[in-house]
């Protein structure tokens, strides 16, 4: 402070005060300085100087507490009005803000939100928290699922908003493949079926789809039976892949279960307001519109599309991915994860080798 830290603070407690009075002194008396100039190098204003000797005089050199009495200040039957508030609401409003507007309500008191919390404060009054929910557990996975490509795929909407569409995207889970994309203005059942369908096609998996799917299958899936399910797998009919997804409407309509069962695909929905139990596609949309932040200043529908259409391909064979190893999702979905990341490996320990090869077998100077 004052010589070492800039001018000295309005206000600051009274030894404060009093040290940078017994400084100024000193150097008067002691240095020859007038006290102008001593208050200038302490950093402290030659009038405040001054004010500061009369109230050390007059012994009042510390600060009044801050605040004082405001002439708006609430009235001691207004404090035990917000109390008698507390007692009666507080374990139906459980929150200040309610009841400052129960208490308006009621005719009680009129007080702010922010009076009613520092009325309860000092009294040590506490509201009581929202109860606890009871938590949903979180979906399991299938005993008949295999977790290889074209096995789990999971969907969902996202919106453009300067584009005024939305886009339905299917993901494998296993390599991270972005498999298609539906761009529309509705967000509908038509569109899960429409990408369903172009996605299978893509995938050659159509006629597998008639074939997997038995009457009693799809009629299982249908109901949404999972032990039924569960019990024709283990007899051999088996789903043909698991679609997973969040709670929207498009995805727990009657249609789309009708139609994913018809083509002997089971559903898994996350639990509501749980985003990470469908992180896979989720992340797909945090990455494209990240990587490629043009996509959300198209407004031209069509441009978009054709936009994205450049963008998956690069998305499925061009970037690592870090999910799965930092290869592409077409190698993952193409069986070739495994070989390259395990090329990797080799080459790094090929390469540490080498290293110590060369510097066993060079001087000093020549390893510099």
């Amino acid at each position: 402070m004052g010589l070492i830290a800039g001018p000295v603070p309005a206000r600051v407690d009274g030894c404060v005060k009093a040290g940078l009075l017994e400084l100024v002194e000193f150097a008067v008396a002691r240095g020859g300085w007038s006290a102008r100039r001593a208050c200038h190098q302490l950093g402290l204003d030659h009038a405040r100087y001054h004010h500061w000797v009369g109230r050390r005089d007059a012994g009042r050199l510390d600060d009044l507490p801050p605040g004082g009495n405001p002439l708006h200040g609430i009235l001691e039957r207004e404090r035990a009005a917000v109390v008698e508030l507390f007692e009666t609401w507080g374990e139906i409003d459980r929150s200040h803000r309610k009841l400052a507007h129960r208490g308006s309500r009621l005719g009680l008191v009129h007080v702010s939100e922010s009076t009613v919390r520092r009325v309860l404060a000092a009294e040590g009054l506490v509201l009581p928290g929202q109860p606890a929910r009871e938590p949903i557990p979180r979906p399991g996975w299938p005993d008949w699922l295999e977790w290889k490509p074209n096995r789990v795929w999971a969907y969902d909407f996202t919106h453009w908003t300067r584009a005024g569409v939305c886009s339905i995207a299917i993901i494998d889970v296993v390599s991270r493949k972005w498999l298609t994309t539906l761009t529309s203005v509705e967000e509908s059942a038509t569109q899960v079926e429409v990408a369903f369908t172009a996605a299978l096609q893509a995938e050659g998996m159509l006629e597998a789809a008639d074939a997997r799917g038995t009457e009693a299958l799809r009629a299982a899936l249908a109901s949404g039976d999972r032990q039924r399910v569960h019990a024709l797998a283990d007899h051999g009919q088996v789903p043909l892949l698991l679609a997973v997804s969040d709670n929207g409407p498009q995805m727990r309509s009657h249609s789309t279960r009708e139609f994913l069962a018809g083509m002997a695909i089971a559903t898994r929905f996350g639990r509501p307001g749980v985003p990470q139990d469908q992180a896979w596609i989720e992340t797909l949309f945090g990455h494209v519109k990240t990587e490629w932040p043009h996509l959300e200043r198209i407004r031209n529908p069509g441009t978009l599309v054709i936009e994205l259409d450049h963008v998956q391909p690069e998305y499925n064979t061009i970037r690592l991915h870090a999910g799965i190893g930092y290869v592409t999702p077409d190698d993952e979905h193409e069986g070739r994860g495994d070989a390259i990341r395990h090329k990797r490996r080799d080459g790094l320990a090929q390469a540490r080798e080498d290293r110590i090869a060369y510097r066993r077998t060079t001087t000093s100077e020549e390893n510099q």
